[in-house]
């Protein structure tokens, strides 16, 4: 995936948002630590440029609600969540970008609720990779891939100080397996 086909893809899935939504009323966007962020950011501005209207935005981190806690070290990098509103009642967008086993979005889910009761989580992804361990899928999929455990999906994204938007699938090195 090239930056063009990133830019359509996200105004697309931004859409399929605000149409099932009928709308931004209620609506929050969450972004997942680190990819999750800027893709909500980007689809933040985008539902501003259709509605004129700005919705909620916030970055969350799920380091301490990882199964794998222990497996990650023992002073693993917590980052801040940065939710500056309210999610009772609300429609909260969680944003990733990528869709793997699940586990993820389970602890994502699990953070959420301890901040308040939201009326509907929906999440978007922007690359679905499939291989789920647990039952969850999204709602909105920017694009379905087919992969192996043995490979990863790499996002790539100017935000994050890159020279330009992109995805790569690549086998995995002997450090990452």
């Amino acid at each position: 995936m090239n930056s063009k086909e990133m830019e359509l893809i996200l105004t697309r899935m931004t859409h399929e948002i605000l149409e099932k939504n009928k709308g931004c009323e209620g609506l929050v966007l969450v972004g997942i630590r680190t990819g999750g962020v800027f893709l909500s950011a980007r689809i933040s501005k985008i539902i501003n440029h259709v509605t004129g209207k700005d919705i909620p935005t916030g970055t969350m981190d799920i380091t301490l609600y990882r199964d794998d806690l222990s497996r990650i070290g023992y002073a693993p990098m917590v980052k801040k969540t940065e939710i500056q509103f309210s999610i009772d009642k609300k429609v909260v967008i969680l944003v990733d970008d990528v869709l793997y086993t699940g586990r993820t979005i389970r602890a994502a889910m699990d953070a959420l609720i301890d901040l308040g009761r939201p009326r509907q989580i929906q999440l978007a992804v922007l690359i679905d990779r499939g291989l789920r361990e647990l039952p969850i899928s999204a709602d909105y999929v920017g694009k379905r891939i087919e992969t192996s455990p043995e490979e990863i999906v790499d996002v790539i994204l100017k935000d994050a100080g890159m020279k330009e938007d992109g995805v790569v699938l690549r086998k995995k090195h002997a450090a990452e397996k």
